[in-house]
Protein backbone atom coordinates (compact mmCIF):
# COMPACT_ATOMS: atom_id res chain seq x y z
CA UNK A 1 0.00 0.00 0.00
CA UNK A 2 1.36 3.45 -0.75
CA UNK A 3 0.37 5.52 1.62
CA UNK A 4 2.09 6.55 5.13
CA UNK A 5 1.47 4.30 7.93
CA UNK A 6 -0.58 6.19 10.77
CA UNK A 7 -3.78 6.49 12.34
CA UNK A 8 -6.63 8.96 10.07
CA UNK A 9 -8.99 10.38 12.37
CA UNK A 10 -11.59 12.43 10.50
CA UNK A 11 -11.91 14.60 13.59
CA UNK A 12 -8.01 15.31 13.72
CA UNK A 13 -7.41 16.07 10.07
CA UNK A 14 -7.76 19.33 8.32
CA UNK A 15 -10.12 19.70 5.17
CA UNK A 16 -7.01 19.60 3.11
CA UNK A 17 -5.77 16.90 4.41
CA UNK A 18 -8.82 14.75 4.33
CA UNK A 19 -9.08 15.73 0.55
CA UNK A 20 -5.56 14.36 0.17
CA UNK A 21 -6.73 10.84 1.35
CA UNK A 22 -9.93 10.98 -0.14
CA UNK A 23 -7.99 11.65 -3.59
CA UNK A 24 -6.07 8.66 -2.69
CA UNK A 25 -9.29 6.14 -2.36
CA UNK A 26 -12.74 7.47 -1.52
CA UNK A 27 -13.24 5.66 1.26
CA UNK A 28 -14.17 6.28 4.84
CA UNK A 29 -14.70 3.64 7.93
CA UNK A 30 -17.27 4.62 10.12
CA UNK A 31 -17.68 2.67 13.33
CA UNK A 32 -21.14 2.42 15.18
CA UNK A 33 -21.11 0.99 18.77
CA UNK A 34 -24.12 1.03 21.53
CA UNK A 35 -24.68 2.14 25.07
CA UNK A 36 -26.30 -0.25 26.43
CA UNK A 37 -25.85 -3.27 29.53
CA UNK A 38 -23.30 -6.56 28.89
CA UNK A 39 -24.30 -7.38 32.50
CA UNK A 40 -22.81 -6.38 35.70
CA UNK A 41 -19.62 -6.90 34.87
CA UNK A 42 -19.12 -4.82 31.42
CA UNK A 43 -18.86 -1.14 30.39
CA UNK A 44 -22.27 -0.20 29.07
CA UNK A 45 -19.68 1.06 26.07
CA UNK A 46 -18.44 -2.21 25.63
CA UNK A 47 -19.63 -2.84 21.72
CA UNK A 48 -18.16 1.01 21.12
CA UNK A 49 -14.80 0.03 22.55
CA UNK A 50 -14.58 -2.84 20.24
CA UNK A 51 -15.43 -0.98 17.23
CA UNK A 52 -13.65 1.90 17.75
CA UNK A 53 -10.41 0.19 18.21
CA UNK A 54 -11.28 -1.76 14.80
CA UNK A 55 -11.74 1.14 13.12
CA UNK A 56 -8.45 2.70 14.23
CA UNK A 57 -6.13 -0.64 13.20
CA UNK A 58 -8.03 -0.76 9.92
CA UNK A 59 -7.73 3.31 9.15
CA UNK A 60 -3.46 2.85 10.32
CA UNK A 61 -3.18 -0.14 8.07
CA UNK A 62 -5.17 1.04 4.59
CA UNK A 63 -4.47 4.70 5.20
CA UNK A 64 -8.51 5.07 4.93
CA UNK A 65 -10.09 7.98 7.30
CA UNK A 66 -12.01 7.09 9.86
CA UNK A 67 -15.05 9.08 11.13
CA UNK A 68 -16.04 9.65 14.48
CA UNK A 69 -18.27 6.62 16.51
CA UNK A 70 -21.90 7.14 16.41
CA UNK A 71 -22.36 5.66 19.69
CA UNK A 72 -25.79 4.67 19.71
CA UNK A 73 -27.77 1.96 18.01
CA UNK A 74 -30.63 -0.10 18.55
CA UNK A 75 -31.63 -2.20 20.86
CA UNK A 76 -34.62 -3.41 22.95
CA UNK A 77 -33.92 -4.38 26.66
CA UNK A 78 -37.03 -5.16 28.91
CA UNK A 79 -34.87 -4.59 32.51
CA UNK A 80 -32.54 -1.56 31.25
CA UNK A 81 -30.04 -1.44 33.96
CA UNK A 82 -28.95 1.90 34.80
CA UNK A 83 -27.48 4.00 31.51
CA UNK A 84 -28.49 2.23 28.83
CA UNK A 85 -29.96 4.26 25.97
CA UNK A 86 -31.33 3.12 22.44
CA UNK A 87 -32.46 4.50 19.34
CA UNK A 88 -35.40 3.65 17.28
CA UNK A 89 -34.86 2.10 14.12
CA UNK A 90 -35.93 4.58 12.03
CA UNK A 91 -34.05 7.17 13.82
CA UNK A 92 -30.92 5.41 13.53
CA UNK A 93 -31.63 4.88 9.98
CA UNK A 94 -31.66 8.57 9.01
CA UNK A 95 -29.05 9.76 11.03
CA UNK A 96 -27.17 7.13 9.31
CA UNK A 97 -28.54 8.14 5.81
CA UNK A 98 -27.81 11.88 6.31
CA UNK A 99 -24.24 11.55 7.41
CA UNK A 100 -23.37 9.52 4.69
CA UNK A 101 -25.48 11.67 2.13
CA UNK A 102 -23.23 14.58 3.22
CA UNK A 103 -19.82 12.92 2.49
CA UNK A 104 -20.84 11.21 -0.49
CA UNK A 105 -22.39 14.51 -2.01
CA UNK A 106 -20.00 16.69 -0.03
CA UNK A 107 -16.07 15.04 -0.30
CA UNK A 108 -16.96 13.06 -2.84
CA UNK A 109 -16.92 9.42 -1.02
CA UNK A 110 -17.54 6.59 -2.97
CA UNK A 111 -16.92 3.80 -0.52
CA UNK A 112 -18.14 3.18 3.27
CA UNK A 113 -17.32 0.15 5.46
CA UNK A 114 -19.35 0.57 8.25
CA UNK A 115 -18.18 -1.28 11.33
CA UNK A 116 -20.45 -2.44 13.94
CA UNK A 117 -20.70 -5.29 16.89
CA UNK A 118 -24.55 -5.28 17.26
CA UNK A 119 -26.61 -7.87 15.81
CA UNK A 120 -29.96 -6.34 16.43
CA UNK A 121 -31.91 -7.10 13.68
CA UNK A 122 -33.48 -3.85 13.44
CA UNK A 123 -30.25 -2.25 14.34
CA UNK A 124 -28.67 -3.96 10.99
CA UNK A 125 -32.27 -3.04 8.98
CA UNK A 126 -31.11 0.68 9.79
CA UNK A 127 -27.34 0.23 8.71
CA UNK A 128 -28.09 -2.12 5.49
CA UNK A 129 -31.01 0.39 3.92
CA UNK A 130 -28.75 3.69 3.53
CA UNK A 131 -29.48 4.89 -0.01
CA UNK A 132 -26.86 6.37 -1.97
CA UNK A 133 -26.56 7.89 -5.43
CA UNK A 134 -23.47 6.03 -6.23
CA UNK A 135 -21.47 4.81 -3.19
CA UNK A 136 -21.04 1.45 -1.93
CA UNK A 137 -22.13 0.61 1.45
CA UNK A 138 -21.01 -2.22 3.11
CA UNK A 139 -21.62 -3.41 7.00
CA UNK A 140 -19.56 -5.50 8.76
CA UNK A 141 -21.52 -6.95 12.10
CA UNK A 142 -18.46 -8.48 13.64
CA UNK A 143 -20.62 -10.55 15.68
CA UNK A 144 -21.91 -12.57 12.87
CA UNK A 145 -18.27 -14.01 12.32
CA UNK A 146 -18.35 -17.75 13.89
CA UNK A 147 -16.29 -17.87 16.69
CA UNK A 148 -16.53 -21.72 17.43
CA UNK A 149 -12.90 -22.98 16.97
CA UNK A 150 -12.18 -20.13 19.38
CA UNK A 151 -14.85 -19.95 21.98
CA UNK A 152 -15.15 -22.50 24.42
CA UNK A 153 -19.07 -22.08 24.50
CA UNK A 154 -19.83 -19.64 21.86
CA UNK A 155 -23.77 -18.92 22.03
CA UNK A 156 -25.31 -17.12 23.11
CA UNK A 157 -23.69 -14.08 22.85
CA UNK A 158 -24.25 -11.07 25.52
CA UNK A 159 -22.24 -10.08 27.62
CA UNK A 160 -20.85 -13.82 28.08
CA UNK A 161 -17.46 -14.95 26.70
CA UNK A 162 -16.96 -13.22 23.57
CA UNK A 163 -17.72 -9.88 24.98
CA UNK A 164 -15.70 -10.47 28.02
CA UNK A 165 -12.57 -11.78 26.81
CA UNK A 166 -12.18 -8.81 24.19
CA UNK A 167 -12.37 -6.66 27.16
CA UNK A 168 -10.14 -7.93 29.06
CA UNK A 169 -7.56 -7.25 26.34
CA UNK A 170 -8.44 -4.26 24.94
CA UNK A 171 -9.60 -1.99 28.14
CA UNK A 172 -9.12 -4.41 31.19
CA UNK A 173 -9.10 -1.66 33.59
CA UNK A 174 -12.74 -1.50 33.00
CA UNK A 175 -13.62 -4.72 33.70
CA UNK A 176 -15.27 -5.89 36.99
CA UNK A 177 -14.57 -9.70 37.06
CA UNK A 178 -15.76 -9.50 40.54
CA UNK A 179 -19.18 -9.10 39.58
CA UNK A 180 -18.92 -11.36 36.77
CA UNK A 181 -21.43 -14.12 36.89
CA UNK A 182 -22.56 -16.86 34.00
CA UNK A 183 -26.16 -17.07 32.90
CA UNK A 184 -26.99 -20.72 31.42
CA UNK A 185 -30.20 -20.99 29.11
CA UNK A 186 -32.13 -23.51 29.56
CA UNK A 187 -32.84 -25.61 26.60
CA UNK A 188 -36.43 -24.36 26.37
CA UNK A 189 -35.49 -20.48 25.95
CA UNK A 190 -32.07 -21.10 24.03
CA UNK A 191 -34.70 -22.39 21.03
CA UNK A 192 -36.41 -18.76 21.18
CA UNK A 193 -33.01 -16.75 22.77
CA UNK A 194 -31.27 -14.98 19.49
CA UNK A 195 -28.97 -12.90 20.37
CA UNK A 196 -29.27 -9.25 19.08
CA UNK A 197 -32.61 -9.80 17.93
CA UNK A 198 -34.38 -10.13 21.27
CA UNK A 199 -32.61 -8.08 24.31
CA UNK A 200 -35.40 -9.30 26.95
CA UNK A 201 -33.33 -10.75 29.05
CA UNK A 202 -34.27 -14.04 30.40
CA UNK A 203 -35.46 -13.90 34.46
CA UNK A 204 -32.99 -14.12 36.71
CA UNK A 205 -30.18 -13.11 34.38
CA UNK A 206 -27.90 -10.23 35.83
CA UNK A 207 -27.91 -8.38 32.64
CA UNK A 208 -25.87 -10.75 30.36
CA UNK A 209 -26.43 -14.51 28.84
CA UNK A 210 -23.20 -16.95 28.63
CA UNK A 211 -19.84 -17.58 30.38
CA UNK A 212 -18.02 -14.72 31.43
CA UNK A 213 -16.45 -17.26 33.73
CA UNK A 214 -14.69 -18.76 30.78
CA UNK A 215 -12.98 -15.16 28.98
CA UNK A 216 -9.47 -14.11 29.55
CA UNK A 217 -7.14 -11.43 28.38
CA UNK A 218 -5.68 -14.30 26.09
CA UNK A 219 -8.61 -15.33 24.58
CA UNK A 220 -9.50 -11.59 23.76
CA UNK A 221 -6.41 -11.23 21.94
CA UNK A 222 -6.53 -14.45 19.50
CA UNK A 223 -10.63 -13.01 19.14
CA UNK A 224 -9.57 -9.81 18.16
CA UNK A 225 -6.95 -10.81 15.51
CA UNK A 226 -8.98 -13.07 14.23
CA UNK A 227 -11.89 -10.05 14.18
CA UNK A 228 -9.35 -8.29 12.28
CA UNK A 229 -8.33 -10.70 9.80
CA UNK A 230 -11.87 -11.12 8.74
CA UNK A 231 -12.61 -8.02 8.12
CA UNK A 232 -9.26 -6.18 6.62
CA UNK A 233 -10.23 -8.70 4.14
CA UNK A 234 -13.57 -6.60 3.34
CA UNK A 235 -11.69 -3.44 2.57
CA UNK A 236 -8.95 -5.35 0.36
CA UNK A 237 -9.45 -4.02 -3.16
CA UNK A 238 -8.37 -6.51 -5.74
Amino acid sequence: MNHERRLWRLKEMTPGLVGQRLQERPALIVPVGTTEQHGPHLPLGCDTIIVERLADDLSEAFGIPRTPTVEYGVHAAARPLPGGATLRRRTLHRVMNELIESWEEGAGVREFFIITAQSSEAHLEALSAIRTDEATVQVMDIFSIDFSSILERPAPIHGGELDTSLLLFLAPQLVRMELARDFDLPPSMLTRYRPGHSRHLPEGSPGSVGYPSLASAQKGERLYRFILDRVSSCLTRS
